[in-house]
């Protein structure tokens, strides 16, 4: 039997860039142009879009790592077009139509599905607000829509996890994108000026924040019998190639 810490390992990486694999595509800009947003608003309505129409300091604790006057700009630029349900919705339909076109002709989809959904079911959403709100969405009937929608899921919840265990640990958000994505700093906001100092201090406090993201989730992924767990994995080994997953998108990584 695979062990949790072994499945969370392997899958967690895979999660992060599979789920966030539809943000940036042609298809996904063109829905947002479309809606007259660019690609970079659409990922901030869309994605926070189901947190509701509320301030941008509400998305803003959300998703932790941009900096606040970015992400207030871009929040309230976009939300004076489109509404952020309507946006959200759109967001995640991108994903769906991916899935649609991409996950054509995988084995073993279906318990794969199974296995992801057991997890989101089994996951508390107490304090993981981008979490929260996809569980109040609907899950498509189609396997292959289905099978995006719930990696877009499991994408939040370690992603709502991870911030919140990078609070627990005395690590500011800031600090810690620095710590874990440095090439991308500016790109999400910062300025020369933000760059902090760090030290083995910072170092250890990540790296806790990183092995409490693993226990924050365990108990989710714990549920999983051997059948399950070696179809979550099988499944997201076929599904990675399949959605040319390479790099991360920028505010991907978790």
């Amino acid at each position: 039997m695979i062990s949790t810490q072994a499945l969370l390992d392997e899958a967690s990486p895979l999660i992060a860039r599979a789920g966030a694999a539809f943000y940036f595509t042609p298809e996904t800009i063109e829905r947002a142009k479309a809606m007259g947003l660019d690609g970079y608003r659409f990922y901030f309505l869309g994605r926070g879009g189901v947190l509701g129409d509320v301030e941008a300091p509400v998305v803003a604790s959300a998703f932790g790592y941009f900096e606040s006057g970015l992400l207030a700009h871009m929040w309230n630029t976009a939300r004076e077009k489109v509404a952020p349900r309507e946006a959200g919705r759109a967001h995640l339909g991108c994903a769906h139509d991916m899935g649609r076109a991409r996950l054509v002709g995988i084995d073993g989809l279906d318990a794969f599905c199974d296995a992801a959904a057991a997890v989101v079911s089994a996951a508390e959403p107490a304090g993981l607000a981008l979490f929260a709100g996809m569980l109040a969405e609907p899950v498509p009937d189609d396997h292959r829509a289905r099978a995006m929608h719930l990696l877009v899921v499991l994408r939040e919840l370690r992603g709502s996890a991870h911030l919140l265990a990078v609070r627990a640990s005395g690590l500011s958000p800031r600090v810690a994108h620095y710590l874990k994505r440095p090439d991308d700093f500016a790109l999400f906001g910062w300025k020369e000026a933000d760059v902090p100092t760090v030290g083995e201090g910072e170092r250890a406090r990540m790296a806790s924040a990183e092995a409490l993201t693993d226990e924050l989730v365990a108990p989710a992924y714990s549920v999983l019998g051997d059948a399950a767990r070696a179809a979550l994995i099988d499944g997201l080994r076929k599904i990675a190639p399949a959605l040319r997953v390479e790099r991360p998108a920028p505010g991907t990584a978790r």
